[in-house]
C-alpha cells in the first residue's frame, strides 16, 4: 500500500480506511487555478481537522475547491520529507475511547508550498481575487512580536526599518503580501487565526497593522495601504478544540502492519514530531466569527460553527480558561514531577483527578460566562469522563508542558482577574498550587529527586535563572521568587499585586520539602 495518488487508486488495498469520494485531480487543478483557501502551519491538528472538515466539503459536493498548505517558518522539513512524498495526502487516525479507531486518508490539500522556496508561489495566490481566506495553526508564539519584557523582538524591529520586500518574520510578510493583495485585485480578504489561544484574531491583527503602522511612519507604506489592512482585511476570532498529540508509535505499528510503505514519524531539526499520519481524539470544536469580506467556503456544512465575536469570546474563555487548557496545563506540571508519560493515566490518579476537578467545578465554573452555543457543564463534563481519560489517546504531559510560561497568563490570569474584580481571588487555593507546581517543574528534578529535561519553552533559560541555587529541603521567601511572581506577563497578573504571592510561595515551599513532597502536597489539598 503506498499512500500517493496512484496507490490509493487501488481500493481494494485500502480496505478499512475512508477513502475521498471527490477527483482529488480535478479539484488539485481548480484549486490552482483559482484559489481560495490558503493555510499556513502544516502540523497535526491541521491535518486531523482542518484538513478533514475541508474534505467532508469535497465528499459532500459543497466544495470543488482544497486547501493550499504553506509551513509557516523558514524550515521545510515537514512539506519536503512528509508531504510531497506521499502526493500531500495523510492518513487521520480517530483514538475512540471504547478502543476502536477509525482511519481516512485525507486529499483535500491541493498543493504545498514553503516560505523558502515557494514565496513567488504564495504571492501569486495571494494577489488571486478568487482567495476568501488565509489561516494559520502556527502556535501563539507565532504571533509574538514582542518580548517577556513587552518590548519588541529584534527580528521585529528590524523589519519595520527594512522595506516590505526585505521582512522576514511571518508577521510581517504577512502584511507585505495582503499589500501586493491591494494593488493586485483590491480584494477584501479574512485572515482566520485557528491557534488555541486568546483572541487569536486580535493577536494577528495588532502584529500586522503594528508593523505596517512603522512602515507607514518609515515611508515605507502609503496611507491607503495601511487603510486597506485595517478597513479591507478582517481577523476574525476563534476557538478551536482537538486533541492532536504527537503520532504514535503503536498507531504507526498498526498502519505498517496494514501494508502501509513509508508511514514511519521522524523529527525535524526544529524538534516537531511529525509522519505522513495523525492521530487524534474524535471530540472536536471550531467557532469561528462569521466576518469574511470576501466570503468563504460552507464549512456549517462541516461541523464548524460560525457566530458573532462575543459568543466566540465567551467560547474561548469557557475552554481556554475553565474547561480543558487549565486541566491540561496542571496535568502536565504535575505529570513531569510524578514520572506520568500519559495524560490518560493522570485520570487514575485520585489526587490528580480530584485537584483538577475541584479547579474547574470551584473555581472555574463560577465565573465562567454560559455562551449558549456549547453549554459548559456538557463540555467539561466530556471532557473529564470521555477526554482526558481516554486510554487510547497516546498524550504526554511532555507534550503539552510545551512553551508553559506562554500558557498560564491566558489559562489561569483570565480567571484570576475576574475573581479580583469579584473580591473572591483570595479564596482561591487550586489556581494557586497550579502556578506554585510550575515554579516546582523549573527545579527540572521530579519527586524522587531525580533530574529531568523540561520541555522547551522561550523563557526557560530565564525563568530557571531565577530559582537557581534552590533545592529539595531548601525554604524560600516571596522576595525569593519576586521577580516572577510580579511578572504580570508571564502570570497574565502581577501576583504580588493580587494578593496570591504568599501562597504560591507557601505552597511552593511544600513542594520543594524533600522527596515525595509533591504528592503529599496534593493529597493534603486534593483530599
Amino acid at each position: 500500500m503506498e499512500l500517493t495518488l496512484n496507490g490509493i487508486k487501488d481500493t481494494a488495498a485500502w480496505a478499512g480506511y475512508s477513502l475521498p469520494s471527490y477527483d482529488i485531480e480535478q479539484m488539485r487543478r481548480e484549486t490552482s487555478a483559482n484559489p481560495v483557501w490558503l493555510h499556513f502551519g502544516s502540523g497535526n491538528i491541521f491535518r486531523a481537522f482542518i484538513a478533514a472538515a475541508a474534505q467532508r466539503l469535497l465528499n459532500q459536493g459543497d466544495a470543488s475547491t482544497g486547501i493550499i498548505c504553506a509551513e509557516s517558518t523558514f524550515g521545510t522539513e515537514i512539506i519536503t520529507e512528509c508531504y510531497r512524498p506521499h502526493d500531500n495526502l495523510c492518513v487521520s487516525v480517530t483514538l475512540n475511547p471504547d478502543g476502536s479507531i477509525a482511519k481516512e486518508v485525507i486529499g483535500s490539500v491541493a498543493e504545498s508550498v514553503t516560505i523558502a522556496n515557494d514565496m513567488d508561489r504564495i504571492t501569486d495566490i495571494f494577489c488571486s481575487p478568487s482567495l476568501q481566506l488565509v489561516s494559520f495553526t502556527i502556535t501563539e508564539k507565532g504571533y509574538a512580536i514582542k518580548d517577556s519584557s513587552g518590548n519588541l523582538t529584534d527580528v521585529i524591529k528590524k523589519d519595520m526599518a527594512n522595506t516590505p520586500e526585505k521582512c522576514t518574520h511571518l508577521m510581517s510578510l504577512l502584511a507585505a503580501l495582503c499589500i501586493k493583495r491591494f494593488h493586485a485585485c483590491g480584494k477584501p480578504l479574512a485572515l482566520v487565526s485557528m491557534d488555541n489561544c486568546s483572541h487569536n484574531g486580535e493577536k494577528l491583527e495588532t502584529a500586522i497593522t503594528t508593523i505596517a503602522s512603522a512602515w507607514k511612519e518609515n515611508g515605507f507604506i502609503t496611507q491607503d495601504e495601511l487603510d486597506y489592512l485595517k478597513t479591507s482585511v478582517s481577523y476574525p476570532w476563534s476557538m478551536i478544540d482537538k486533541i492532536t498529540p504527537r503520532p504514535d508509535a503503536q498507531v504507526e505499528a498498526s498502519l505498517a502492519a496494514d501494508g502501509i510503505k513509508d508511514i514511519k514519524a521522524f523529527v525535524t531539526p526544529g524538534g516537531v514530531y511529525v509522519a505522513p499520519f495523525v492521530n487524534a481524539e474524535k471530540p472536536e470544536y471550531l467557532v469561528i466569527e462569521d466576518d469574511f469580506p470576501n466570503g468563504r467556503p460552507a464549512l456549517h456544512k462541516a461541523g464548524i460553527l460560525f457566530t458573532d465575536r462575543d459568543t466566540v469570546n465567551k467560547v474561548e474563555k469557557m475552554k481556554v480558561c475553565t474547561c480543558l487548557n487549565p486541566l491540561h496545563t496542571c496535568l502536565a506540571v504535575y505529570g513531569c514531577l510524578l514520572g506520568y508519560t500519559s495524560i490518560a493515566s493522570e485520570m487514575n490518579s485520585p489526587e490528580l483527578k480530584s485537584f483538577i476537578t475541584k479547579m474547574a467545578y470551584e473555581e472555574g465554573m463560577p465565573v465562567v460566562i454560559n455562551p449558549g452555543i456549547i453549554d459548559p457543564r456538557d463540555f467539561l463534563d466530556e471532557v473529564l469522563t470521555q477526554r482526558l481519560p481516554n486510554p487510547f489517546m497516546p498524550d504526554t504531559p511532555q507534550r503539552i508542558a510545551t512553551d508553559t510560561s506562554q500558557k498560564l497568563p491566558i489559562r489561569f490570569g483570565e480567571t484570576i482577574k475576574l475573581h479580583l474584580e469579584r473580591g473572591t481571588a483570595g479564596s482561591l487555593k487550586y489556581i494557586p498550587l497550579v502556578l506554585a507546581g510550575w515554579l516546582r517543574y523549573l527545579l527540572a528534578v521530579d519527586d524522587n529527586g531525580d533530574k529531568f529535561t523540561p520541555s522547551s519553552d522561550p523563557l526557560l533559560d530565564e525563568c530557571q535563572a531565577v530559582l537557581n541555587g534552590i533545592a529539595l529541603g531548601d525554604h524560600v521567601d516571596s522576595a525569593r521568587l519576586h521577580l516572577l511572581l510580579s511578572n504580570s506577563n508571564i502570570f497574565g497578573v502581577d501576583l504580588e499585586a493580587a494578593g496570591l504571592a504568599g501562597k504560591v510561595t507557601d505552597y511552593f515551599n511544600e513542594l520543594i520539602a524533600g522527596k515525595g513532597a509533591v504528592l503529599a502536597t496534593l493529597k493534603k489539598y486534593t483530599a
